[in-house]
């Protein structure tokens, strides 16, 4: 993106210089390709079906009695932050003020965003494992910070983090590590071990952690989703933030929270309020209702999930790529060398594929720092119909021909 210049004759951009470097996100344009071409978009991550009945009620009939109608609460209503302290208590054994440890969020971005805001300065550096999602980076130079990427690996069927690395990349100026687990885009799961060691470097280093928890119901196998606040020190140090978008499916509600010591709830707080301040009033009231439904909810909705999982991978190897079965999230990330094709890099490839195939992937070398790393990575979103993900397979097989 070429930056605007401005028309005082200054010649200074009209851009804040810490966004210079980002554009218009690839999302927008893939999502805008698949509109022009009629491909089946399984680019953005968003659902292609709404949530259960009974929490859309629940929206419905708080619209209706007025609840939420006006300005809620800024640290979000009552029953929505009781609800996250709740959930966090029965899922993980983790015990949360709701009146001083949880802060409700217009979704996990904002949740991201005001938490590094709040707790980065100019000078600071934060480690995030790349390749990461693209807020992440929008985020850290918004707070005058500087990236310092950690590289997922791909090996032995998934991607790995390299401890040794991550060590490494601890200097004197490391305020935070920015943890995301289920990782998106890779569908990583991190290990009780690797926790472990990570916790362990926060602890040693006195360093912060962020840990971006948002995909915590969509782990598959013998993977677990296992907090990093559940470690020992790291409770007062850790700002865990979740979503009902990628749970319930109503992503288009954008609420979010972060549980966090009071401390840094405070800090958090103190930048949210000056982004939107409030959001979502009548949906606080469905999500609080959506925490509370029974196991099988939950259960039901991850193995709907694996299922499609298991559809796509299969496709998608059938095609001919090299794919990294996901752990966790509802991506699927692959390999388009062994497909053989002119497009040696996951941005050409993503670019024809609709024409091509009729079908619209993102390249994953949007997300990291090191672009040649995530070259010829592609990410596919396995989060629709069960008749759509199988349409695309079909379109798919034509490369392998």
């Amino acid at each position: 993106m070429t930056a605007m210049t401005s028309t005082s004759g200054s010649g200074r951009p009209l851009l804040n210089r810490r966004l210079a470097e980002f554009g218009t996100t690839i999302f927008a344009e893939m999502s805008a390709l698949a509109v022009s071409t009629g491909a089946i978009n399984l680019g953005q991550g968003f659902p292609d079906t709404d949530g259960p009945e009974a929490v859309r009620e629940a929206a419905v009939r708080a619209l209706r009695d007025g609840r939420g109608n006006q300005y809620p609460p800024g640290p979000g209503v009552p029953e929505l932050r009781t609800a996250i302290a709740e959930h966090q208590l029965s899922r993980y054994a983790l015990s949360y003020d709701p009146d001083r440890e949880v802060l409700v969020t217009a979704g996990a971005t904002e949740a991201i965003a005001a938490s590094l805001l709040a707790l980065v300065e100019p000078g600071d550096e934060v480690i995030a494992l790349e390749p990461y999602y693209d807020s992440y980076a929008a985020s850290i130079a918004l707070a005058g910070g500087t990236r310092v990427p950690v590289t997922l690996r791909p090996g032995e069927g998934r991607f790995r983090l390299d401890l040794d690395e991550l060590r490494d990349a601890v200097t004197d100026r490391t305020r935070l590590i920015l943890l995301n687990t289920p990782h998106n885009p890779t569908g990583t799961v991190l290990t009780r071990a690797e926790l472990t060691e990570i916790a362990n470097l926060a602890v040693e280093r006195d360093l912060l952690v962020v840990t971006d928890e948002v995909y915590e119901h969509l782990v598959f196998d013998d993977a677990e989703h296992i907090p990093l606040a559940t470690f020992p020190g790291m409770r007062e140090r850790t700002v865990s933030i979740g979503s009902a978008g990628k749970t319930f499916s109503f992503t288009g509600w954008k609420v979010g929270w972060i549980t966090a010591s009071p401390g840094l709830v405070s800090a958090v707080r103190s930048a949210k309020q000056f982004l939107t301040y409030v959001s979502s009033g009548p949906f606080q009231y469905a999500v609080a209702e959506a925490l509370a439904l029974p196991n099988s909810y939950f259960d039901d909705f991850r193995a709907d999930m694996r299922a499609k999982r298991d559809l796509l991978s299969e496709g998608l190897t059938a095609a001919g790529f090299d794919v990294y079965r996901p752990a966790g999230t509802y991506f699927i990330t692959t390999d388009i060398t062994p497909l053989g094709l002119a497009e040696s890099d996951g941005f050409a490839f993503c670019r024809a594929l609709p024409e091509r195939a009729g079908v619209v992937a993102i390249p994953n070398a949007v997300f990291y720092d090191h672009r040649d790393a995530g070259a010829p990575f592609v990410r596919f979103a396995f989060c629709k119909k069960t008749s759509v993900l199988a349409e695309a397979v079909t379109r798919l097989k034509s490369l392998a021909g």
